[in-house]
């Protein structure tokens, strides 16, 4: 009786491997095809990092803005206490939306490069190249998270200055990454798509500039939507970057909950994420005709 099977030569391997390959043809087609995507998906990520890299200035600019609304408004509001938060400080409550924030202003103005981009003629070159219109749309949404973490660890260091409470959990904080790339490639995208509509700079920054203070004031970043009149709790449900508050305040703070469940906040927006990418992909085309 034989204890061992004996062992394969290499020629008898690549032969048994070769007719896997022709066994499964459809599979090693569409494992090939995911790889290719991801691959050409992450070139255009280090395409548009190697910007931040050569202006890193422009990071520390944007974090001016949430810098003053944490010491300025979040101070003021911390002392003379006009908005129930709960129980917690208005500081602590208001550090995450502050973030959500930040994110939105980062991302929603990124459409605005594939305007600049036409002009100069790469969009051209993309087209004509055999990536995905998808991977190209992805690409630059997840080049925008990567803007999106800077500005995190820019509020986490404001946090600490502030001494507000914060959860340092591990698993807290990949939960905090994972959402600020969400709500980063959303709210890109969502510009993206502006940008193919509009077409021209002039008109992307007036809309740009009236689409921004609606979402933000229109969610729960600064208050709580309890306290909204009912019209405004709609819009505030119907806004994803309430689901993107929502999580980072019960990921963010120590003891933090979240008011519509954590699994909500992440379905509705890696939902909209995917939408939004396949919408970006179908329209990317338009901002050169």
């Amino acid at each position: 009786m034989k204890l061992h099977a004996p062992v394969a030569p290499h020629g008898d391997l690549a032969s048994t491997a070769q007719a896997s390959r022709q066994r499964f043809p459809h599979a090693a087609q569409s494992l090939a095809a995911i790889v290719s995507f991801i691959e050409k998906t992450f070139t255009i990520v280090g395409l548009e990092a190697s910007k931040i890299r050569h202006d890193p200035t422009d990071l520390f600019m944007r974090a001016i803005q949430p810098a003053l609304w944490l010491l300025i408004f979040g101070e003021v509001f911390t002392h003379i206490r006009a908005i129930p938060t709960g129980g917690e400080g208005y500081l602590d409550f208001m550090t995450p939306g502050i973030l959500a924030q930040s994110v939105l202003f980062v991302a929603i103005f990124s459409g605005m490069a594939i305007i600049w981009e036409r002009d100069l003629g790469i969009i051209h070159k993309f087209l004509a190249s055999p990536t995905p219109r998808a991977a190209l749309v992805l690409g630059k949404a997840l080049a925008a998270a990567v803007r999106g973490l800077a500005q995190a660890v820019i509020i986490y260091v404001l946090a600490l200055l502030l001494d507000v409470h914060m959860n340092w959990h591990p698993l807290a904080l990949l939960g905090v990454v994972i959402m600020v790339i969400l709500g980063a490639a959303c709210f890109s995208t969502f510009s993206l798509v502006i940008a193919c509509l509009v077409k021209t700079r002039e008109r992307f920054m007036g809309i740009g500039q009236v689409l921004t203070m609606p979402l933000f004031f229109a969610s729960n970043a600064i208050y709580p939507v309890a306290i909204m009149p009912s019209w405004l709790q709609v819009i505030a449900h119907s806004n994803p970057l309430s689901y993107e508050v929502d999580a980072l305040r019960a990921l963010m703070l120590a003891g933090g909950t979240s008011t519509t469940g954590l699994v909500t906040d992440f379905v509705v927006m890696l939902v909209a994420t995917i939408a939004l990418v396949l919408l970006g992909a179908q329209l990317y085309p338009r901002v050169v005709r």
